[in-house]
């Protein structure tokens, strides 16, 4: 007998938002949602108010379930762009690698020379005791108990997303991140994150770059960039299989994000955003598309998805809700 998982709803209504744009770009690069009343994001955003400078640049933009907040989360006093965030609990997020929220205050982190001189790109962690970084030129760093250590990748390519989740039936996680130049064909890269070290995976099948990663170990595995690609097993020797250009997706797609293998959500280049349900998948660009912008990330959680990104000279966000 065969057994197929329900499928999940395609039936989202969408509500868009967008902040900035009259003193310079905006743009935001992650999300994290904790629950439909505690979102984050965070970029930059500059607003013209009566400043001195004319304007105000803040760093995140916080949800309360009915308005928007927009944050200037401060490191010894400077202002710096947040690139990434990953929450463990409404207690418990993480800002790139250097603040952490613990629900009333952000507890600023001492910054340890490996992570100096590169930019963060992702952050993903099986407890706020345990966690990643990844970044350009092949920096992959690790935070163990208060320890910070470096992890050699193999390579000097930028790498752009992490994910782990843990094994069927075993204690311990696989972590994969994948590395590319964007808009450059100079290599590619998916890297298995074990015993401190990295072991490459086949790429063969894979387009030249790529941007976005998620999976479910053992079972199903997607890498988004020039085409969308899933794989069952991600150490055999077999190609990725590619989804017709066109079929899916008509454009570069950058973040890629689940909550089993029949709830996945893509967001890329134009606003586009497409939806897998376990049997099928439905793009949603006659809703979300823009002749300027880009969902440069996306968070898929329950009921409920974020993305967020820029459109024109301002950041975007834009939730889904079924």
């Amino acid at each position: 007998s065969v057994t197929t998982m329900d499928t999940t709803s395609h039936d989202f209504t969408f509500e868009t938002f967008t902040f900035g744009g009259t003193a310079g770009s905006s743009t935001l690069y992650d999300v994290a949602i904790i629950s439909p009343e505690n979102i984050w994001c965070v970029g930059e955003i500059m607003i013209a108010d009566t400043s001195i400078n004319g304007y105000t640049t803040y760093n995140a933009v916080h949800w309360n379930g009915s308005q928007w907040e927009l944050k200037r989360i401060l490191y010894q006093g400077g202002f710096w762009v947040i690139r990434t965030i990953f929450a463990f609990s409404e207690n418990d997020i993480w800002f790139s690698a250097f603040v952490r929220f613990d629900g009333q205050n952000f507890i600023e982190l001492s910054i340890p020379p490996i992570l100096i001189g590169w930019s963060i790109n992702k952050i993903w962690g099986s407890s706020s005791n345990d966690l990643y970084v990844v970044g350009n030129n092949g920096n992959i760093a690790r935070y163990l108990n208060g320890t910070w250590s470096r992890i050699e990748s193999g390579t000097e390519l930028n790498i752009q997303d992490i994910w782990g989740d843990k094994l069927p039936g075993a204690e311990n996680f696989e972590i994969i991140c994948i590395a590319s130049n964007i808009l450059q064909n100079d290599g590619r890269e998916v890297l298995k994150i074990q015993n401190n070290g990295t072991v490459k995976l086949p790429t063969d099948g894979l387009s030249a770059y790529f941007s976005g990663l998620w999976f479910k170990p053992n079972r199903k595995y997607y890498i988004v960039g020039g085409g969308i690609h899933k794989k069952n097993n991600v150490t055999s020797s077999g190609a990725w299989y590619r989804y017709t250009p066109g079929t899916i997706n008509n454009y570069y797609s950058v973040s890629v994000r689940g909550s089993e293998i029949n709830d996945i959500i893509i967001c890329g280049s134009f606003g586009e955003i497409v939806h897998f349900n376990g049997i099928r998948w439905t793009n949603y660009t006659s809703q979300t598309y823009m002749t300027d912008g880009t969902y440069t990330a996306i968070k898929l959680k329950g009921y409920m998805f974020v993305t967020v990104g820029y459109r024109g000279a301002k950041a975007i966000i834009t939730i889904g809700r079924r």
